[in-house]
């Protein structure tokens, strides 16, 4: 397996051509994150890496050679093609930061092939693809791995920019979706209907439930401000069971000004009405370079809450590094940690070997979107189980039959389809889902990120009290 380029936190911030630690207002984190995304190296095992090019793209062709659970004797079967819709470069490269090396974790534990549902040996190749961060390019390369690279299952991580793109033309080209770690109310909660797309996909109502658990540990006066881009996030966490459901129950107020547009860099608006307000809270949920422009404006403006959160952004170590102030204890979702008990089953190593994998060869902080590995996870499980994993329609059969304990933990479709339950649409099971809190940090680390609620996490060890902002 090739090695990963290594990015320490100095390196990450001056791809970006910043001098020290902050970032300043103007600036945001864009190309801080379009950097890093865009200059990662394609890993391949086996056989020789080829390229194709799809609609001015390259799009990396790479062969896995072999699993040491093949027999020898079976016979070779069709190479089995996955697909990955990536946001390697814009403003959602954040979430690709753990791709080059989740794939070359996958392709070593695939280094002989997988027997499959037909007795015979597959090799597997990953063709992968960049989204730009931009949804309408999402759906061009999405359509094209269909169309013109022989690819019938498609993956997709992240934000609604990045994963209903790729569901539509799923539905529209009859190729199989596999989809973890964005809302499925993006994907499942529309008049559309799905055939093909299928996820292990977070519901923004765990979110809240984790949050609000957080909230009630931290003396406040129950007025939350939500903070919005006008897009997809929005719509999930703002739908009629989430967001106002979960703090209503719990007794909170919500403050919501207008909906800023991606990539702005005036929160004016939105700060002047949290201070009229009084709100102790701000929370929702944002991409990195826009939460890294608003916490910046808003402390400039004299508005420091007692809670501070947002769902996408602060999934990373970066975002309260970036900060022009040093302040910390930022909420933020749990989407996967090391010190979860889960295994992988391709490789049976646990979150913590794999987050210790990762640090070491990308010389960068663990990323929980190391967690996005688990769609690949369910991609080999349905080519084994398949009786023709060469037919999409005979590996979109076993789809509903999928019982698999992967590192998130166990995506069970055989369960009843219960709308307050974990397998709450036909199409989506929910997988555990906490929040943690960046913490002043005692290690190698500036912060470190420590799980706070297991509200829809069950099975997973909160590991601290959720503590107030500090601003220095």
């Amino acid at each position: 397996m090739s090695e990963e380029r290594a990015v320490s936190r100095r390196e990450f911030l001056k791809l970006a051509g910043v001098a020290g630690a902050a970032l300043g207002v103007a600036g945001g984190l864009g190309g801080l994150l379009a950097a890093c995304g865009g200059t990662g190296t394609t890993t391949t095992t086996g056989a020789p890496a080829t390229t194709a090019t799809t609609a001015g793209a390259a799009s990396t062709d790479t062969t896995a050679g072999a699993n040491t659970t093949v027999s020898a004797a079976a016979e070779s079967g069709a190479d089995l093609k996955i697909g990955l819709v990536e946001p390697k470069t814009g403003n959602l490269a954040a979430f690709a930061l753990a791709d080059d090396w989740y794939v070359a974790w996958a392709e070593a534990a695939l280094a002989d092939g997988i027997v499959c549902g037909d007795g015979k040996k597959h090799m597997v190749k990953f063709v992968r693809v960049d989204s730009q961060s931009d949804s309408n390019r999402a759906s061009q390369v999405a359509g094209d791995l269909m169309l013109n690279s022989g690819v019938y299952m498609v993956l997709a991580s992240g934000s609604p920019d990045t994963v209903v793109p790729v569901a539509d033309q799923c539905e529209t080209n009859e190729a199989i979706g596999l989809f973890n770690f964005s809302p499925w109310q993006a994907v499942f909660g529309t008049k559309v209907e799905r055939k093909w797309s299928w996820g292990a996909m977070l519901g923004s109502e765990q979110s809240i439930a984790d949050f609000s658990v957080a909230f009630d540990a931290i003396p406040n006066n129950k007025k939350v401000g939500m903070l919005f881009a006008n897009d997809a996030d929005a719509a999930a966490w703002m739908s009629d069971t989430a967001a106002p459901a979960v703090f209503k129950q719990k007794g909170y107020t919500l403050v919501v000004p207008t909906y800023y547009t991606e990539g702005t860099e005036d929160f004016t608006a939105q700060i002047s009405t949290y201070k009229r307000e009084g709100v102790d809270i701000i929370c929702g949920t944002n991409n990195p370079p826009d939460w890294v422009n608003f916490v910046n404006q808003a402390l400039q403006q004299g508005l420091k809450p007692k809670i501070m959160s947002s769902g996408k952004a602060l999934l990373f170590p970066q975002v309260p590094e970036g900060l022009a102030s040093g302040c910390y204890n930022f909420i933020g979702e749990m989407s996967w940690s090391p010190a979860w008990p889960f295994k992988d089953s391709l490789t049976g190593k646990t979150c913590q070997e794999m987050g210790a994998d990762f640090e070491t060869k990308a010389n960068m902080q663990w990323q929980q979107t190391i967690g996005q590995y688990g769609k690949i996870e369910w991609a080999v499980d349905l080519f084994k189980r398949a009786k023709n994993p060469e037919d999409k329609n005979s590996v979109l059969e076993v789809i509903p039959q999928t019982k698999l304990d992967t590192i998130n933990g166990l995506v069970d479709f055989t369960q009843p389809v219960d709308v307050n339950g974990v397998h709450n649409v036909t199409n989506n099971v929910k997988p555990v889902y906490a929040a943690g809190q960046w913490v002043k940090g005692t290690g190698k680390w500036k912060f470190d990120y420590v799980e706070i609620s297991n509200a829809a996490a069950p099975g997973t060890e909160v590991a601290a009290t959720a503590l107030p902002m500090v601003y220095l």
